[in-house]
């Protein structure tokens, strides 16, 4: 009688905590891994606890939070017993609390606007201010050499022999046909102030024409140049948004990146869509689920995945329901649930 009292009471020392108290899940929206459909809690990491309470037969409330630091720091202070989302596990947040085995494996990815959204596009390098007043700076330098030309000749050739408010659009014609064509064969100067302005004319547009040129033809090669991104070495000089405080902004500010912290996921993308940052660093399924969803018309995916890390699920340091927590993880993987949620919301095998 003594020993089983023994073993019943060792049972519900070990089973009791497990099965009396309901735990406090904190989460952020970070499809698809955690987000809301009509009011009920879904994804990838919100099935898993979800299997993982029914497994340890513990009751749970989901309590989602405005930004990730804010889940982070629920579990640092105790408020929260767990914390599950997209949880990158480091050294650092390793200090301040625990973390389960890893439940996802991933790493940081690059979206940038689809081909003709860039900011540095094409048509934004050929329409713009600058070539605009340049055309007009031209069509202006062309009026008034036709006029000049009109002044030296109106007395010696039939074409310009006109009043002056009837002869511009001629006159702007005949110099426009000088610098493009080489002038009329049947029209040339007559007289030797209009021959020498027309040898002027001719040879300097060879060289206005050739500066034109080459300039939109340099225009448009730095703008393929820029809108090239394939890598992370080509992010220097683009502007490059991510959420402040997780992984990817550290690795941006190690690698001396010009980058913009938004204080959650919704801002980045909002940015990125309104072509405020050039381009986005974060996790690479999230991004993913992103493209193929609500931003297929906004971004697409560049270059491998990189920095590769783990997600776990956060704990407070020393909390009891780590070893349970990951016990279950191993039951699940074990009986192939863990390996359906992956090809539920990923449609491929871990």
């Amino acid at each position: 009688m003594y020993k089983y009292l023994m073993a019943l009471s060792c049972m519900l020392f070990f089973a009791g905590p497990l099965a009396a108290q309901s735990l406090t899940v904190s989460t952020v929206t970070r499809p698809p891994f955690s987000m809301e459909n009509n009011g009920v809690d879904t994804g990838f990491s919100i099935d898993l606890w979800a299997a993982i309470a029914a497994n340890l037969n513990a009751e749970s409330s989901i309590n989602r939070h405005d930004s990730f630091s804010e889940m982070l720091e629920a579990v640092r202070n105790g408020t929260s017993d767990v914390a599950i989302a997209n949880i990158s596990i480091t050294s650092a947040r390793e200090q301040t609390m625990d973390f389960s085995h890893p439940i996802f494996s991933s790493g940081l990815r690059t979206m940038i606007p689809l081909k003709g959204e860039s900011s540095f596009s094409l048509v934004r390098t050929i329409v713009s201010w600058e070539l605009f007043f340049a055309i007009i700076g031209a069509f202006a330098v062309l009026l008034a050499g036709g006029m000049l030309m009109w002044r030296f000749e109106r007395a010696d050739q039939e074409y310009f022999d006109r009043p002056a408010r009837h002869a511009m659009f001629p006159a702007f014609w005949w110099a426009l046909n000088l610098v493009v064509n080489g002038g009329f064969e049947e029209r040339v100067p007559r007289t030797p102030m209009g021959r020498i302005f027309g040898v002027i004319l001719v040879v300097s547009s060879l060289f206005v024409v050739s500066i034109f040129v080459a300039r939109i033809t340099s225009a448009m090669t730095v703008s393929a140049i820029e809108t090239s991104v394939s890598s992370v070495n080509d992010l220097y000089g683009k502007r490059v948004g991510t959420v402040g405080g997780s992984t990817a902004e550290v690795f941006l500010q190690n690698r001396d990146l010009n980058s913009a912290a938004f204080s959650d996921l919704k801002h980045v993308l909002e940015a990125f869509e309104k072509g405020e940052v050039d381009a986005v660093v974060f996790d690479a399924p999230i991004l993913a689920y992103y493209v193929l969803t609500d931003g297929a018309k906004f971004g697409q995916l560049v270059g491998p995945t990189f920095q590769l890390e783990s997600y776990g699920i956060a704990l407070p340091s020393d909390s009891e329901w780590l070893e349970p927590i990951n016990q279950s993880l191993l039951a699940l993987r074990e009986d192939g649930t863990y390996a359906e949620l992956h090809r539920k919301w990923f449609g491929e095998n871990p």
